[in-house]
């Protein structure tokens, strides 16, 4: 494995984005629908954390990584507030362009996009320099939680005014710089600049507090009472993955 292939898998991963906007108009009104698939797709998200950026092993470094844990989690929290402040709240709404999406931004709503993304583009790469190989598990999670982020962030978009050309633009552009995060995210794990362990905790951190601020609280108030066996089910499927791989 080399930096390219990191590249290519940071790509694919990031290119479901594309998929939903796909289909963002047959899914515009199935909230249920897309908040059952969020929740599928944020089931399998954390048992990426729970498998793969930090499991129980990983404890027993020392506190440093409980510490790169809570950081990543800090960090993703403080940056998603000012962008949310710029006005890109409403990025992974199922409604929200039935809400306020009047007064979103666009381009907050796609800094908020490369907020979510990069972490886990970054994560896949420094996990393909360590282990050799691309994690099935975790990246079948990141393609899979794209989807729904894809669709809900094509809707508010078009609320927001912007054409089906631009929004795949800014698609196709969020896909390029998350390819570049994993390639980077490889070279440095590559060359020791990075140390793995710290690193996936601190991805954690970031990418558990992005389920908890978003993609969970709308899966449940879209998809009622049957998320909860979607997310375990989500859950259950990485974990098979992530055991079997």
């Amino acid at each position: 494995m080399n930096v390219w292939a990191a590249i290519l898998w940071g790509g694919f991963a990031a290119g479901s984005l594309c998929i939903g906007q796909a289909f963002a108009r047959r899914m515009e009104g199935a909230h249920r629908a897309l908040g059952l698939v969020m929740g599928f797709g944020a089931g399998a998200l954390l048992s990426a954390v729970a498998y793969e950026l930090i499991p129980e092993s990983n404890l027993e470094v020392g506190r440093g990584i409980g510490l790169a844990f809570l950081f990543g989690a800090i960090v993703y929290f403080v940056a998603d507030r000012i962008v949310d402040g710029s006005g890109g709240e409403t990025r992974s709404d199922i409604d929200g362009a039935a809400r306020e999406s009047s007064g979103g931004s666009g381009a907050a709503m796609f800094l908020g996009a490369l907020l979510d993304g990069i972490p886990e583009s970054t994560i896949l790469g420094i996990t393909l320099a360590l282990g050799g190989t691309i994690n099935v598990a975790f990246l079948t999670a990141v393609f899979v939680s794209n989807v729904p982020e894809g669709i809900a962030g094509t809707i508010n978009l078009r609320a927001a005014g912007y054409t089906d050309r631009r929004i795949l633009g800014m698609w196709v552009g969020l896909t390029i710089v998350s390819a570049v995060a994993a390639g980077i995210g490889f070279l440095a794990a590559q060359s020791g600049h990075v140390t793995g362990l710290f690193s996936e905790a601190f991805a954690g951190g970031a990418v558990l507090t992005m389920l908890s601020n978003s993609m969970l609280p709308e899966g449940f108030e879209h998809g009622g009472r049957l998320v909860g066996l979607v997310v375990v089910l989500g859950y259950l499927v990485a974990a098979v993955l992530s055991v079997a791989q």
